[in-house]
């Protein structure tokens, strides 16, 4: 009865539907110039300078954090953690692409820094159902209990010399129809959204005509995060119809620290 409930959702919509940029946080040094910028399935305000950008050729990025006032009380400590190290590893990934990562800041380094703003629950109670019905949906779209979609929504910027380069707010919530897995985890859908999140910040703080990088694993400044590629999040997600955060490489603070990245070899 259930499967046969939530199937007909299909015919509702496959179009993807975007969320609103949220409201500023406080955590960013200035929100001026901050302009509406399409998104897929994300809502998206950003601001850059592309005559600063240019001239940057370093950068540390700081720590993730909670920004102030955000409430994240429902959330444990271990999954604060995987949330935090789950942002600054997707950041690392997309900005070493365009940019050398220094390790440490330097003055001849811009600083980047990152807030998560706000995290509503993954609908826990509903994913059961939601994987049950994959079953019954071929290809990669499928259905969400309705009222059980989580969100993500962040903010980045850039400071180059103590000034501001680029800047964006982001956020995106779970679609009830679409290719976002539902997961047993309470923060399932803000791990999941921290790889786009990344993506967009990339993107938003890349000097103009970057050509990326090609990054080895060998010499990778992000190893100490993991692998790039995480096969066993897509194959946990065909075997079990959910997201699993145990399987994605997502990694808490303490295993970071456990297994340092290893020296470049000369």
């Amino acid at each position: 009865m259930l499967v046969r409930a939530l199937v007909p959702v299909l015919c509702l919509t496959l179009a993807a539907c975007a969320t609103k940029p949220p409201k500023p946080s406080g955590f960013l040094g200035s929100y001026r110039g901050l302009e509406d910028k399409e998104a897929l399935r994300a809502g998206m305000m950003v601001r850059r300078d592309p005559a600063a950008l240019a001239k940057v050729r370093k950068v540390s990025i700081a720590p993730a954090v909670i920004a102030p006032n955000v409430d994240v009380d429902w959330i444990g400590e271990k999954e604060r953690s995987l949330i935090l190290r789950e942002m600054d590893a997707q950041l690392c990934f997309e900005l070493s692409e365009r940019y050398e990562i220094a390790p440490e800041p330097t003055k001849d380094a811009a600083i980047v820094r990152a807030a998560v703003t706000r995290v509503k629950p993954t609908g826990t109670a509903g994913s059961a159902a939601s994987a049950v019905v994959g079953i019954f949906i071929p290809g990669p779209v499928g259905v969400r209990v309705p009222g059980t979609t989580g969100k993500l929504a962040a903010e980045a910027e850039m400071l180059s010399g103590g000034r501001q380069v680029a800047a964006i707010i982001w956020s995106r919530k779970a679609n009830t129809v679409g290719t976002d897995n539902p997961s047993f985890s309470d923060i399932g859908d803000a791990l999941q959204f921290m790889e786009p999140f990344g993506d967009a910040v990339g993107k938003t703080f890349e000097p103009d005509k970057v050509e990326k990088k090609k990054i080895e694993a060998e010499t990778d400044p992000c190893a100490r995060y993991g692998p790039r590629m995480r096969p066993e999040g897509f194959l946990a997600k065909l075997a079990t119809g959910v997201y699993v955060p145990e399987l994605s490489g997502a990694k808490d603070k303490e295993k970071v620290e456990e297994k340092p990245a290893e020296p470049a070899k000369p």
